[in-house]
């Protein structure tokens, strides 16, 4: 399953109000069952629908910042994959900075934890 993408203040700022949050070692996650209130997108359709907020209380360089979130995007495409059966789900994922500097597996191994819980 590929993730798609959550966009828009509204429905970034709704998911940080209502959203249920989780805390990993290398990213923290604020997530919604169901469908963002969007009229292109098909509440019916099994979907992943994933976005991105790093500030800059994580690190001044932006392109640190960018390579925290692609690291946090990348180990949930390859971990969604081995996934078939997952709830339609709203993701915010708030990369930490310890995410810049570990290995790539322990950030797939918060991934892989976070699923679990669902």
């Amino acid at each position: 399953m590929k993730p798609s993408r959550l966009s828009g203040r509204k429905v970034n700022d709704y998911l940080r109000r209502k959203g249920k949050s989780w805390k990993g070692k290398t990213m923290s996650i604020k997530w919604l069952y169901g469908a963002p209130k969007n009229p292109n997108v098909d509440p019916l359709i099994m979907a992943i629908y994933m976005g991105t907020a790093a500030s800059l209380k994580l690190d001044k360089s932006a392109v640190k910042r960018n390579r925290m979130r692609r690291r946090c995007r990348e180990a949930f495409r390859r971990t969604l994959k081995s996934h078939e059966k997952l709830p339609t789900i709203q993701l915010l994922v708030a990369p930490r900075a310890a995410s810049l500097n570990c290995d790539f597996e322990d950030i797939i191994t918060d991934v892989e934890s976070f699923l679990s819980q669902l």
